[in-house]
């Protein structure tokens, strides 16, 4: 008898923006898998298991997670945001391909959530409105001359751009370059958007010129989004609305 697997999406953090059918997939569930502080969001009943593990551990957990619904489980593998967006579905996807055979038949499902990314840009207004990249700026699991050739195309084509991971403890180096390379290439001062724990109770949105903003505006916790050439603010009598316009000249 085999069991299934779903890697799902909790969202940027505020429990209202987890789907519904997330929801129902985590209440089916035998077995929670995943990185500590979201397993951590997970209410114990009885009848569930809960497997929190480190973060840098992605492969060990999804094969973990592959065993247990290769055995019968019901497993679901947690994710914050969206599973498919530098997360966990495609580490689950890596240890189903170098896997036993035996692992394709398993039921797989992913069940997608509301990224950081969309949800800073909504809180922000629309600054993704047109053409935009997502970038990961950790070099965990790539060199970062690949980060800074991906940061000088970006801004060659004059991209909106939401960055992951921007400045941790141990590589604080890489957000001042990247924060260099952009105020070299893009050649404007176009609006950045700082967005920390976006939809949690300590929330904060900052807006910034590019030639103003500095490294310590962004830990691990913050989406950083920079516009394009085209993005626009509109000043209101509270917070201000900044937007790309969805056509370009």
């Amino acid at each position: 008898m085999t069991g299934t697997l779903v890697i799902a999406g909790l969202g940027p953090g505020n429990d209202a923006l987890v789907t519904p059918e997330v929801s129902a997939a985590l209440a089916r569930a035998t077995d929670i898998v995943g990185y500590i502080p979201y397993v951590a969001r997970i209410a114990e009943r009885p009848g569930l298991t809960l497997h929190p593990s480190d973060n840098r551990v992605e492969l060990d957990r999804s094969r973990h997670a592959l065993e247990m619904a290769a055995s019968g489980h019901d497993v679901v593998v947690v994710s914050s945001g969206d599973p498919g967006v530098f997360a966990m579905a495609a580490a689950v996807f890596e240890a189903l391909e170098a896997g036993p055979a035996e692992w394709r038949t398993l039921d797989i499902s992913v069940l997608p959530g509301i990224t950081a990314m969309l949800a800073a840009s909504a809180r922000a207004g629309a600054p993704l409105g047109h053409d935009f990249c997502a970038i990961n700026l950790s070099d965990n699991l790539k060199p970062w001359s690949v980060i800074e050739n991906r940061l000088r195309l970006a801004a060659q084509a004059d991209f909106a751009m939401a960055f992951y991971n921007p400045r941790s403890k141990s590589r604080p180096e890489g957000f001042v370059r990247t924060l260099e390379v952009l105020k070299e290439a893009c050649g404007d001062n176009r609006p950045v958007i700082f967005a920390r724990n976006v939809s949690q109770g300590d929330e904060q949105i900052r807006v910034v010129p590019l030639q103003d903003t500095t490294p310590d505006m962004a830990d691990m916790r913050t989406m950083v989004i920079v516009g394009s050439s085209q993005t626009r603010i509109i000043e209101t009598g509270q917070a201000p609305i900044v937007y790309t316009p969805r056509s370009a000249p």
